[in-house]
């Protein structure tokens, strides 16, 4: 354990200083916009047993995890709408205190199971009293739709050992698609408020300016 300890602890510093950064985000975008891309930040060290378990299934020796296993440091960015994605992930490719190692598009291409997100892996320093490590971590963006769907997939996926019956993985991609319809349907909506608002913004900038 002390082993682990040691190991972990840059993660766990990584994974608190990347909340702090990424609410700082969303906060700047408070007091200077009328939406924030990002709803809210969650992050997570990845438990010692779950660490094991992929490492045995992806066949990750211990002694290059952290060079080869990319979520043990995890953050996950929750967004309102899909087009708030790409405005979080345009801000993460723009930023100079980490580097961009891989990015994934789970959206455009999802998942057989009908999982949905976008991934971006980096690689963040931790100074530590040995001095700086780079340490690997995964950051997940994806609306509240897809974060409640992969939740309960995560769930189920646990309860069932991954050994889904055809039946239930045909209706969980079904509630899947049923889940970005969702997305699209609300981004629709918040798209014809926005024209409606800009409509009758100019009409009474038309309006006052046939007044003068």
């Amino acid at each position: 354990m002390k082993h682990w300890d040691q190991f972990l602890e840059p993660y766990k510093h990584a994974v608190e200083e990347l909340k702090v950064k990424l609410k700082g985000i969303r906060s700047q975008y408070e007091l200077h916009s009328d939406h924030s891309p990002i709803e809210f930040v969650t992050g997570r060290v990845k438990p010692i047993a779950s660490i094991l378990d992929k490492a045995h299934q992806k066949g990750i020796s211990l002694d290059k995890l952290d060079s080869e296993m990319q979520d043990i440091a995890g953050l996950r960015i929750m967004c309102q709408f899909v087009d708030d994605i790409k405005t979080v992930v345009e801000q993460l490719r723009s930023r100079n205190d980490f580097e961009i190692v891989e990015e994934r598009d789970y959206i455009s291409h999802k998942k057989a199971s009908g999982y949905r997100s976008y991934h971006v892996v980096i690689r963040y320093p931790v100074q530590t009293i040995r001095g700086e490590r780079m340490i690997l971590a995964e950051i997940q963006i994806r609306t509240l739709a897809m974060n409640f769907w992969a939740t309960v997939e995560h769930s189920l996926n646990y309860k069932y050992k991954g050994l889904f019956p055809e039946d239930i993985k045909i209706r969980l991609q079904r509630a899947a698609e049923a889940a970005f319809r969702l997305d699209e349907e609300m981004s629709t909506i918040r798209g014809e408020i926005q024209d409606a608002q800009a409509f009758f913004t100019r009409k009474k900038e038309m309006q006052q300016d046939g007044k003068k």
